[in-house]
């Protein structure tokens, strides 16, 4: 079996900015600050969001902004966690966040609803709900042209036990897992089967395989969080008359493809060039896997004028 070099064994440094933006209100980045006692810390009681900021042309534009926070809103909402804000406030304070911190460089947004310090024990309806959004530049999630993953031995959480459908900051003990196992082995990152064997996700990523010419990708019954970059791939390659499925995929027609790749906020677009240490196609990235990444670059910066609506401009509107 091939060995391989993990990318980025430590994770990604955070660069402080400014100011965060927590309840209303702009705050020193080092005032950012929780008691030890706050019911999420404990409990993973928080639900959360990835957004990146692309520059371009001058204007930094945030992607998908409004998506992003109702998909906040809607993780909340399925665990009937309270939300002090509306998504149209959330547009409007990472855009204030992001003018106060001056940003002009490609972004990582994170914005955060958590319950507070209240009580101990798991009932939550007493407790303070708090949001914060923070900001800070942000460049490659993958320092590589593309990554040699391994299927973990971990299972995709399955809809009988927690919701994947919500992002919550719970879940992702599962991802940890999976990712820590991949690096232990010199693999880059994990892909996930569901509680039925097949493919559900990366670790935080959507996954996409290429067979004869199609974009095949699992369905949400596949235990796979409805990403934001998933729905954007599947929108661009129909306008594009690229074909499309979204179905279940059995662990053995990943080594079958003729191209893979992940899809994710923080990943964007990654081709894989191997799965438990078998090549994909010719191990390296594939014409339809470039194409996507080639387009899907072109809108997030603008370059591709197709989809205004998905880019925010941030220094436009009165600053």
């Amino acid at each position: 079996m091939l060995k391989h070099s993990p990318s980025y064994p430590l994770g990604v440094n955070v660069p402080e900015a400014k100011y965060i933006w927590l309840d209303g209100r702009l705050i020193p980045w080092a005032d950012a600050t929780t008691h030890l006692m706050t019911h999420s810390l404990h409990y993973g009681t928080a639900v959360f969001e990835g957004i990146r900021g692309y520059a371009s042309g001058g204007e930094l534009y945030v992607f998908r902004l409004l998506d992003h926070m109702r998909r906040l809103e809607a993780s909340a909402r399925i665990y009937g966690f309270p939300m002090r804000y509306r998504p149209e406030d959330l547009v409007s304070a990472t855009l204030e966040l992001l003018r106060a911190d001056e940003l002009h460089e490609d972004v990582y947004i994170r914005p955060l609803s958590y319950l507070g310090y209240g009580t101990i024990g798991l009932v939550f309806s007493e407790v303070e709900p708090h949001v914060a959004v923070i900001a800070f530049p942000y460049g490659k999630y993958f320092h590589k042209e593309g990554v040699n993953l391994m299927i973990s031995t971990w299972r995709r959480i399955c809809q009988e036990a927690t919701p994947p459908a919500a992002k919550v900051s719970g879940h992702y003990v599962n991802s940890v897992l999976a990712k820590m196992e991949a690096l232990k082995h010199g693999f880059d990152d994990a892909l996930m089967l569901d509680s039925n064997g097949y493919l559900s996700e990366g670790t935080g990523e959507n996954v996409f395989i290429v067979r004869d010419g199609a974009l095949i990708t699992p369905p949400s019954s596949a235990g796979i969080l409805e990403g934001i970059t998933r729905d954007t791939i599947i929108r661009l390659a129909k306008e594009e008359g690229i074909p499309v499925e979204v179905r279940d995929v059995a662990r053995h027609e990943l080594y079958l493809s003729d191209e893979v790749f992940l899809a994710g906020t923080a990943a964007e677009i990654t081709p894989v060039l191997s799965v438990d240490g078998r090549p994909i196609g010719g191990g390296a990235p594939g014409p339809l896997t470039s194409r996507v990444k080639v387009l899907y670059e072109s809108v997030v910066r603008g370059r591709d004028p197709r989809h205004p609506e998905w880019r925010t401009p941030v220094y436009v509107r009165g600053s």
